[in-house]
């Protein structure tokens, strides 16, 4: 039981600095709207809509990836007494690491 919590809260926690930081690099690509008069949606709702977007793109991926190949996987993998489709797991990893991976790439482009 105890170990269910921990990776939630592991998880929860991924999600959440995935979302800032996914809101903190839209701040700098929002055009100022308040001039124009038009209502927006809020930073966290694009972050929000952005990290799904991304993890759906990759799971996408993977299962063309997957047929090409004929590759057999497993239904569901038991984590902790959950169970979880393995590429689904691996596109939310993926998505919530991709702003970093963005920061290392952007780092990397100045020098």
């Amino acid at each position: 039981m105890l170990w269910k919590v921990i990776v939630g809260g592991i998880v929860l926690l991924l999600v959440i600095l995935s979302v800032k930081e996914r809101t903190r690099q839209l701040k700098y690509r929002e055009k100022d709207w308040e001039s124009i008069g038009e209502t927006r949606s809020s930073p966290l709702s694009k972050a929000l809509a952005n990290l799904l977007g991304v993890a759906g793109g990759i799971y996408l991926s993977l299962m063309m990836v997957i047929t090409f190949l004929e590759a057999d996987l497993p239904k569901s993998v038991q984590v902790g007494g959950l169970s979880l489709e393995p590429l689904a797991v691996i596109s939310i990893i993926l998505a919530l690491i991709h702003p970093y991976l963005q920061l290392v790439i952007d780092s990397w482009k100045k020098i």
